[in-house]
């Protein structure tokens, strides 16, 4: 099934924003089309009119849809406004009907969430590599030598870029996909409006092609109804772990996931589509959002549909969750069996695999499912690559605790031009917007005086980092020496356990958002954690070559 083709252009022209400075102002109400940093925000989309009624032609086979529509918001709708049938309903089977998901249809009517989502944070800095003497992990080639993410691991930017930056990065495709030029890093719309393909056997040196369909799914929606539940193969879906994945990109057009990740279209609830976190949330063995007893708080419906699809629909909003599709550690690549040493492909499940567990309980849920991502090029540890941790790392925070969700912090309520309140979409740092994030509820704080927490918070966390890092590297060059000195693969063995180890609870940090600002306390016991794994390493083989 192809989607409706997406064409949008972020309509403020970049010659206006600098030549006349554009920037708005946090004082007092906000409008949609203001922001307090540099930024670029779309104008809003006209209202797609929908075609001629086909509700009734659709609720012969399509009942529960459209009951579930007339029992919403969405019931002042036809089914037009979202399908285009076409010959559908005269030939089901041979003749499938075109659902436009794309952004722009919500937003006609949902302007103030859809340009807030799409605007662009002209002050969060592009391409700004981790792996560099100024970056959160200036030792992370060395540590993650020869996974791919050592050939490009960049700071995350604004969301309308989310499918783009990662087509594009130099670890996915081996640069086979290219901005058309350099100028056009703040382009938006198809993105194959966009990019270049240089050709199938095009690769560009220091690169690695290590891009899978199942990394994508949190990138985007367009394909959400040619995928089966857990990347699983299944005749009715075009896609499934083991596909192609330049074919699977080849059928987006969104630069961007869409807004039916988090919001049913159907029935206008709240609900989560990636498929490993509802495995994970209703799997029975919760220890993160959960009550003592196991059961988690994500009350979960969750729905199969076309008999292969499946989501989980809420009654009310659990930003904690919704947000935990993409900020989460999760496996989306192939690794290692470490019961039998041998390659795992992505036709193996665990390819696809939320571990849904903190940073402390990470290195004993690997050894139980037996996965590792690479093995290291010097001390021959299997190691985890860790993702974005950060539904994890919030849970047990003194936020969390105290009932704070991640929207409160990172999507606050704003005032458009008419007056009317709306959650702001644009998911940025609570920085941006201080006196409604961090000052809604410390209302005895000055701005500055927030600034200045975050500030003594993270800086502290980057200390630890650094004498993290520092020790991990000082264990790989020991392990150097002692295999040229022939110390014993039992010892190494050993050694690589506390390799292992100490990697996790570094890891954690760099691949999570926030630098350290989430749990700051979990974030110092793990970092000083790391330390004494690596020391112990250091130790099991500078004893061995005595």
């Amino acid at each position: 099934m192809k989607n409706f083709p997406v064409r949008f252009t972020l309509s403020v022209v970049m010659v206006l924003i600098f030549t006349l400075g554009i920037t708005a102002c946090n004082k007092g109400e906000e409008s949609a089309a203001e922001s307090p940093v540099m930024a670029i925000i779309p104008d809003a989309p006209e209202v797609t009119p929908a075609g001629d009624p086909i509700k009734e032609d659709c609720t012969g086979c399509h009942a529960l849809n459209v009951e579930m529509v007339e029992s919403s918001n969405h019931a002042v709708h036809d089914c037009a406004q979202c399908h285009i049938p076409g010959d559908h309903a005269q030939n089901p089977l041979a003749n499938e009907s075109v659902v436009n998901m794309s952004t722009e249809l919500c937003g006609g009517c949902h302007p103030d969430q859809y340009r807030s989502f799409l605007t662009v944070n002209l002050e969060s800095e592009a391409k700004e590599e981790k792996a560099t003497p100024v970056g959160i992990s200036p030792m992370f080639d060395k540590l993650l030598q020869p996974y791919g993410f050592t050939k490009e691991h960049n700071e995350p930017r604004s969301h309308a870029f989310m499918v783009i930056d990662h087509i594009t990065v130099d670890r996915a495709f081996g640069g086979r996909f290219q901005l058309e030029n350099w100028k056009d890093i703040l382009a938006s719309g198809n993105i194959w409006d966009i990019l270049t393909d240089m050709g199938q056997q095009y690769t560009l040196p220091e690169s690695a092609k290590a891009a899978n369909p199942v990394c994508l799914n949190c990138k985007t929606t367009d394909n959400i109804l040619e995928w089966a539940y857990l990347g699983e193969p299944n005749q009715s879906a075009d896609f499934d772990r083991t596909s192609n994945v330049v074919e699977f990109i080849q059928a987006l057009d969104s630069p961007t996931m869409g807004c039916i990740m988090c919001h049913d279209p159907h029935t206008t609830d709240y609900r989560v589509v990636r498929d490993g976190l509802i495995d994970a949330v209703t799997r029975g063995d919760n220890k993160l959002y959960a009550e003592a007893n196991g059961e988690s708080i994500a009350d979960l419906e969750v729905v199969t549909f076309r008999n292969f699809r499946k989501v989980g629909l809420m009654e009310e909003p659990i930003a904690n969750i919704m947000c935990a599709q993409c900020h989460v550690e999760y496996v989306c690549a192939p690794g290692y069996d470490t019961s039998t040493g041998e390659y795992i492909t992505m036709a193996d499940s665990r390819t696809n695999h939320f571990p849904w567990v903190n940073v402390f309980d990470t290195y004993d849920h690997y050894n139980e499912i037996e996965f590792r991502d690479f093995k290291h090029a010097v001390t021959g540890a299997t190691l985890v690559k860790l993702q974005h941790p950060d539904a994890e790392t919030n849970y047990g925070s003194l936020h969390q605790q105290s009932g704070a969700e991640c929207s409160d912090c990172h999507m606050p309520k704003l005032i458009n031009e008419a007056g009317e309140e709306y959650t702001s979409h644009w998911q940025t740092s609570p920085r941006t917007y201080i006196d409604k994030t961090c000052l809604s509820c410390h209302a005895q704080w000055t701005e500055a005086e927030a600034e200045y927490r975050i500030d003594a918070i993270q800086n502290y966390i980057k200390g630890k980092l650094s004498k993290a890092e520092y020790w991990l590297s000082e264990l790989i060059d020991t392990f150097d020496i002692a295999i040229r000195y022939g110390v014993s693969e039992e010892t190494l063995n050993e050694a690589r356990e506390c390799h292992s180890q100490a990697h996790i609870l570094w890891e954690w940090w760099t691949a999570g958002n926030g630098e350290g600002f989430h749990n700051p306390d979990q974030a110092r016991e793990s970092l000083t954690q790391s330390v004494e794994f690596s020391k112990m390493g250091i130790e099991i083989l500078e004893e061995a070559m005595k």
